[in-house]
């Protein structure tokens, strides 16, 4: 039964939570916002908004990063009996009336990660450009494959169960490395991976939570230990993709 919830990790971003919450009320689903460790003036606004709307407000007693969040959000949607957990950060920078045909996706596809990839206006810095670039070529080197378009867009959908498997059996990323971890050892087990735009814009008075020596040098780290993984693995992988060049070519 296809049962999808949104999943909102929030971290000093109360005064955006309001209006991403209020994007949301007419998608008919719920929503479980994630509050990892906010000071106490944002976690006021946080439960304020959320009590304003009356969704799940789910407080992490200190901060243990994005990564930590959602995987609690996504195992919070298992125990509620949810199937699918459409993650969506809380700043406000991505167009939430996109969500409807990612969950259309979803529901056509129910074991597979529906990944957005940004469409930028003219606010995106142009060193987030280049950061998400490189990543993105590890990202193909660590698959062996283009299948991820875009590992870092805080707007996707996870089917739990396949999402806690992958989590439980390796996935140690607790930060802004996360999104890119999961997708990687996703592609590692065959999960299919389904990509759909989505337009971000980059407020001018937003505020990011992205520290950049802290994460990169994390990112950094993950993608090196990643590499070494799809090395032990390239031989199946290699594999699996000759059997799927050799599907395409036979229903070609």
């Amino acid at each position: 039964m296809f049962k999808p919830a949104f999943v909102v990790p929030v971290y000093q971003h109360g005064n955006t939570l309001a209006g991403v919450l209020d994007s949301l009320r007419g998608m008919q689903h719920e929503v479980i916002v994630v509050n990892d460790g906010s000071d106490d003036y944002h976690a006021e606004m946080i439960r304020q908004s959320c009590e304003a709307v009356g969704v799940t407000l789910l407080e992490r007693e200190s901060n243990g990063g994005k990564g930590a969040a959602v995987i609690d959000g996504i195992r919070l949607a298992k125990a509620q009996g949810y199937s699918h957990a459409f993650q969506l950060d809380a700043d406000g920078q991505h167009a939430v009336e996109r969500a409807r045909e990612f969950l259309v996706q979803a529901e056509h596809h129910p074991d597979a990660m529906i990944l957005g990839y940004p469409r930028y206006d003219s606010t995106v810095p142009i060193g987030r450009r280049i950061a998400r670039w490189l990543t993105h070529v590890w990202v193909w080197i660590n698959t062996l494959s283009l299948a991820v378009r875009d590992s870092m867009c805080g707007f996707r959908v996870y089917p739990v169960d396949p999402a806690l498997a992958v989590i439980d059996a390796g996935v140690r990323s607790r930060h802004m490395e996360f999104d890119t971890e999961i997708c990687v050892r996703a592609c590692w087990r065959g999960i299919k991976i389904i990509n759909l735009p989505v337009e971000v814009h980059y407020p001018r008075e937003g505020h990011s939570n992205f520290a950049m020596w802290r994460d990169n040098a994390r990112i950094s780290w993950m993608h090196t230990r990643l590499f070494f993984g799809m090395l032990l693995r390239s031989p199946c992988l290699i594999l699996r993709r000759l059997r799927a060049f050799a599907r395409d070519c036979a229903s070609g």
